[in-house]
This record gives C-alpha cells, sequence and structure tokens, in this order.
C-alpha cells in the first residue's frame, strides 16, 4: 500500500475475488511501467549487437531467399502466381509477429519469478508488453514487404502483373489485433501450466515448429485439394489471418468471412480461458517456479 501527500491510501493490494477478475483500471495505471518493460526489452534485443536493428531486416530476407531456393525452384511449390519473395515475404512477417508474441507470453513466470517474488503489479503487464515490443519486429519487416512490394510495381518486374491490392486490405488491423490475441492467449495458458511441468516449455517449442508448416507459410491454401485436409488446415486459428492477408494485399489467396469469423471466436474463448488460468495460477506461482 501507499499513500500520497495527505495520508489517504493511493494504492490497496488485495487478494484477487475471482479468478474471472481482470483489472483494466489497474493496468491503465501501470501504463508507465509497461513502457519501461517495453524499452528494457528493446534495448536487451539490440544489447551488444554489430547490426542492431539490422538484423530485423537480415532474418526475414535470409529465410526468403531459403524459401526461394528450397520450395519455389527445387520443390516448385506454386504460389498462386505471385511473386516468390513476396509470397514468402507476407508469410514470413506474419508468422514472425504470432510466434514472437507466443514466445513473450509463454515465458511470463519462468522468465520474471525474481522480480515477481519482490515487487507487486499486474502480472499481465509483461507479457501485453512483449505484444508491443514485437510490433517493433514487425513494422520493419513489413516496410521491407511494402519496399519489395513498390519495386515489383514501379519497375514491372515479373509476376508484377498479379499484385492486386484491395479493399480488403482495410482488414489489416484486425488481423494484427488477432494474431497479438491468439499469441498472448496462447502464450499465457502455456506459461500458466510451465510453472509447473517444466516439460510443457518444450512441448510448446515442438509444436510451434509443427504449427508453422500447418499454415499457408510456403504454399497457398489453394495448394491443398483434398477435402479433409483442406478442412483440418482451416480449422488452423491463424490460416484465415494469413490468407486474408495475402488476399487484401496481393490479390490471391482465399478469403472468408466464415472462417475469420471463426478465427476471431477462438481468438476470445483463448484469452478468456488464458486470464481464468492466468488468475489462477499467479496466486501460488511462486511455490512451483
Amino acid at each position: 500500500m501507499a499513500k500520497n501527500n495527505n495520508g489517504e491510501w493511493t494504492t490497496i493490494i488485495r487478494p484477487k475475488e475471482s479468478i474471472w477478475s481482470l483489472n483494466m483500471k489497474e493496468l491503465w495505471d501501470y501504463r508507465d511501467l509497461c513502457s519501461l518493460f517495453i524499452r528494457r526489452d528493446i534495448t536487451t534485443m539490440f544489447k551488444q549487437t554489430v547490426l542492431g536493428p539490422l538484423w530485423f531486416i537480415i532474418q526475414p530476407t535470409m529465410t526468403v531467399l531459403l524459401y526461394t531456393v528450397v520450395f519455389g525452384n527445387i520443390a516448385k511449390i506454386p504460389t498462386d502466381g505471385l511473386p516468390q519473395p513476396l509470397f514468402y515475404l507476407a508469410g514470413v512477417s506474419l508468422w514472425g509477429y504470432f510466434s514472437g508474441c507466443l514466445g513473450k507470453a509463454r515465458g511470463t513466470f519462468a522468465g520474471n519469478a525474481n522480480l515477481f517474488g519482490k515487487v507487486y503489479f499486474p502480472r499481465l503487464i509483461v507479457p501485453i508488453s512483449g505484444l508491443v515490443t514485437g510490433l517493433l519486429n514487425f513494422g520493419i519487416q513489413l516496410a521491407l514487404f511494402f519496399i519489395v512490394y513498390g519495386v515489383y510495381i514501379y519497375w514491372q518486374l515479373p509476376g508484377y502483373e498479379y499484385l492486386n491490392i484491395n479493399a480488403y486490405a482495410l482488414l489489416f488491423p484486425l488481423y494484427v489485433v488477432m494474431l497479438a490475441g491468439l499469441g498472448l492467449g496462447f502464450g499465457i495458458i502455456f506459461s500458466s501450466f510451465s510453472t509447473k511441468y517444466r516439460d510443457i516449455s518444450l512441448l510448446l517449442n515442438y509444436v510451434t515448429s509443427l504449427w508453422m508448416y500447418a499454415t499457408p507459410i510456403i504454399y497457398p491454401l489453394s495448394t491443398v485439394t483434398n477435402p479433409t485436409l483442406k478442412f483440418i488446415m482451416q480449422i488452423n486459428p491463424v490460416t484465415s489471418i494469413f490468407e486474408g492477408f495475402k488476399y487484401g494485399f496481393l490479390g490471391a489467396g482465399e478469403f472468408s468471412w466464415n472462417w475469420l469469423g471463426y478465427s476471431f471466436i477462438v481468438m476470445v474463448v483463448l484469452l478468456l480461458f488464458g486470464v481464468i488460468v492466468f488468475n489462477q495460477k499467479q496466486r501460488n506461482f511462486m511455490d512451483t517456479v
């Protein structure tokens, strides 16, 4: 607890009355702390590095080149007629933000145990700050995407005639919110259970690797002709987001309001369930972490 100059209590720490409790006012009151965590994460990313933010460009560039050689030229996997660099860069950028949100949220308890044991603040501040920090990486890669996009249009490189940005691109903010929400939901659920069962973190690493190949990043959804397999892939809540992004900005993909609505519902359910589990585990996680 803390007092102001008039001797009145300004902060009262009390146990949560319900596992459903989510004090948004408290989170807002600690926004300065959230900003501090964001600056800490950014500083840590660039600490003792020679190239600094350039790694955010080098990493997706090398990944796209690898995908172009292996999946585009050797495996001959089609890209719906789109230029391979743009097709792969779109998927790599989106997946990088989603997996980054998932990874930051997953390490909430294990990575901040010493801090949590010394001072009180809303624990959800940590994974939320991770979502904002990830926007820096995502923004740089998205800028690279639009630069390459402009190069294809301006110089009329092979495949530019298939590029067709349309009104569905206006849904981009929704895609970002959904990726962040899904990453946060999955992340805090796994983080909560991994406080007691450490092998869950190892399982998540394995699941994330497989999850990437179950998402249309290196191939378009249109190439999946088996109805059962295609349905299974569409159950993946991030599939509709990836396809919607490519449909809006590149003019190719399979956009569906129904599947996008399904993904949004999954995100909401995951966040609600994640808050329940998170509130329950944070009460005694110091005893098990």
